[in-house]
C-alpha cells in the first residue's frame, strides 16, 4: 500500500518531509477565491469544469476536447492504468503508485552511478507493452530528462501508448503537453497539487487523443470538482508569475537542505525539484524514519530492494524546519548514537 503511505501523513502535525507536499501554502488569490465560492457550494460548478478547461486550452494552445480534469491526477492515473496497464513499461525508481496499479510491467533502471540521468534515446520498449511511462520530472529522484527523443520513440512505436507524468513540470523540465494533437499514443497528465500548493483542493487534469479524452469524459462525474477546488484552481492558473517564483525559492531551500545533509557524510543526488534521493548507508532508512518520527519528523524510506535499505527521498519543507531536521539527524547519525547496524 505504498501509494497511501505516500499520502499518509495527512493528520500528522509535526515536520513533514515524507510526502511531495508544496511546505506553502496556496497563494493568496486561490485563497480568497475558494472562500468566495464556499457559499455557492449547493450548487454544481458548470459542468466538466468547462471555465477550466477552457483556461487550460488557452495556456497550453491545445482543443478544450483533449483535456480531461478530475479529483486529483491520482484518479486519472488510475483509469488510464486500468485501461492501458496490460503489460507497462517504466523507468525505474519512479512514482509508489505505478508498479502497484500495472497488472504486469518491466522497467529500464535508472543508475545511481550515472546520478539517475538517463538518454531516452537510448529507450527500448519490449514488444507487446501496451503502456509506456515517463514521469518528468522524475519521482522519486527529481531529475529532469531531455525529451527531444520522444516523437521519435512515439513513431517507433506507434502500438504502445506513452504516458507523460508532469506532475513537478511547473519546477523544471520541458513540457510535451503540446505535442498531444499531433500524436495518437501520447497521454500526458499534471496536477496542481505540487508546485501549485493545491494538494487538499484535489485538481488533477489530462491531455490525451481525442478517442481517450472522450472515453474518460463520458465515463466520469460530470461535476468533478468542488466549487471551491475550481475556483483555488482558476485563480492560482491566472496568477502563475506567482508560481514561478516560489519554485524558485523552493529549489534554493531543497540544494540548502541537500547541501547540509551531506556535510553529515551523506550522499545527496542532484535534483531540479523540491526533493531529492539521499542515501545514508551503512544506515537503514527504515530505522532512520523510524527513529525521526519519535521527533516528529516524518520522512520516506524509498523501501527499493535494487537501490539498497540506506535510501530516502527528502522534501523541503520551510527552513526553520529544515534545520530541525538537520540537527535531528546530525543526533543520529554520531558515533555515539545507538542505531542499529
Amino acid at each position: 500500500m505504498g501509494a497511501i503511505s505516500e499520502k499518509g501523513g495527512g493528520t500528522f502535525r509535526g515536520i513533514k518531509l515524507l510526502l511531495c507536499e508544496n511546505p506553502l501554502p496556496p497563494i493568496d488569490e486561490a485563497i480568497a477565491a475558494a472562500q468566495s465560492e464556499a457559499p455557492q457550494s449547493n450548487y454544481y460548478t458548470e459542468a466538466y469544469s468547462e471555465p477550466l478547461r477552457r483556461l487550460i486550452s488557452d495556456k497550453l494552445e491545445v482543443p478544450e476536447r483533449l483535456i480531461h480534469i478530475n479529483a486529483g491526477s491520482e484518479l486519472i492515473l488510475r483509469q488510464i492504468f486500468d485501461r492501458l496497464g496490460r503489460q507497462v513499461h517504466m523507468l525505474t525508481p519512479t512514482y509508489v503508485l505505478f508498479p502497484e496499479i500495472a497488472r504486469r510491467y518491466t522497467e529500464t533502471r535508472l543508475l545511481p552511478e550515472k546520478d539517475f540521468a538517463f538518454d531516452l534515446t537510448d529507450l527500448t520498449i519490449p514488444d507487446g507493452t501496451t503502456l509506456a511511462v515517463i514521469v518528468n520530472p522524475n519521482n522519486p529522484t527529481g531529475g529532469v530528462f531531455d525529451m527531444a527523443p520522444l516523437p521519435g520513440l512515439l513513431q517507433r512505436y506507434p502500438e504502445t501508448r506513452f504516458l507523460v507524468d508532469e506532475a513537478f513540470i511547473d519546477l523544471a523540465g520541458q513540457s510535451v503537453a503540446h505535442l498531444v494533437p499531433r500524436h495518437s499514443n501520447l497521454l500526458v497528465t499534471r496536477t496542481l497539487s505540487k508546485a501549485h500548493s493545491l494538494a487538499g483542493f484535489r485538481v488533477g487534469y489530462g491531455i490525451f487523443p481525442e478517442a481517450i479524452a472522450d472515453d474518460l469524459n463520458n465515463h466520469n462525474d460530470a461535476y468533478p470538482l468542488a466549487r471551491p477546488s475550481q475556483a483555488a484552481a482558476i485563480a492560482t492558473l491566472q496568477h502563475e508569475d506567482k508560481i514561478r517564483t516560489r519554485a524558485g525559492q523552493l529549489r534554493a531551500w531543497t540544494e540548502e537542505l541537500a547541501a547540509q545533509i551531506r556535510t553529515l557524510g551523506v550522499r545527496t543526488f542532484s535534483t531540479r525539484t523540491y526533493f531529492f534521493l539521499a542515501d545514508f548507508a551503512p544506515h537503514r532508512a527504515v530505522e532512520l524514519a523510524d527513529r525521526l518520527r519519535s521527533r516528529d519528523i516524518l520522512i520516506k524510506p524509498v523501501n527499493d530492494p535494487v537501490l539498497g535499505p540506506g535510501y530516502m527521498r527528502i522534501t523541503t519543507a520551510l527552513p526553520e524546519d529544515n534545520r530541525r531536521f538537520v540537527d535531528a539527524l546530525r543526533g543520529l547519525l554520531s558515533p555515539t548514537s545507538t542505531q542499529s547496524p
